[in-house]
């Protein structure tokens, strides 16, 4: 029996260290071709990009309010390069997913980000969203601040 506070939800996820940001949008929206270019990213202060899903994603709440993302057993480590195919990459089994990142096209994404923040319910549990235009030469930069933003808004015995 399936848990009510676990969702399969449309989406790529990646992974900088322990902390997840679960991107969303459309096919062909650019979700793995920003996946694709965060996972180039170095590694900064042992914080590596991995990937933990791409297209379909399990988001499971835990018992101290707090989300999980997995991949299903039979995408694992698996992600679709356009022109490519389905190519294998190092992974992540899991992470804490802290974040949404909702890709749209340049002219959606606000200047500055808005007061409170907009926050979505996955699983029962509100994350905080930001908007970000995948195809920007600077996006997978601005996904990793995003992630990092968001782990410093975490709790800080949750961080």
């Amino acid at each position: 029996m399936v848990s009510a506070t676990r969702e399969l939800v449309h989406g790529t996820c990646v992974a900088l260290g322990p902390h997840g940001a679960l991107l969303r949008g459309g096919s062909g929206s650019g979700k793995s071709d920003l996946a694709l270019r965060f996972l180039a990213l170095e590694a900064e202060q042992d914080l590596q990009p991995r990937l933990v899903a791409d297209d379909q994603v399990w988001v499971e709440a835990q018992g101290d309010g707090s989300l999980v993302a997995s991949a299903p057993e039979t995408i694992a480590g698996k992600i679709e390069v356009r022109g490519l195919g389905i190519l294998n990459l190092p992974h992540r089994p899991n992470a804490r997913l802290i974040l949404i990142a909702d890709l749209v096209s340049a002219e959606e994404v606000p200047r500055m980000p808005p007061d409170p923040p907009v926050r979505i319910t996955l699983a029962g549990v509100a994350l905080p969203v930001v908007k970000l235009a995948p195809f920007e030469l600077s996006a997978a930069l601005k996904l990793r601040l995003a992630l990092l933003s968001a782990v410093s808004q975490l709790p800080h015995q949750q961080a």
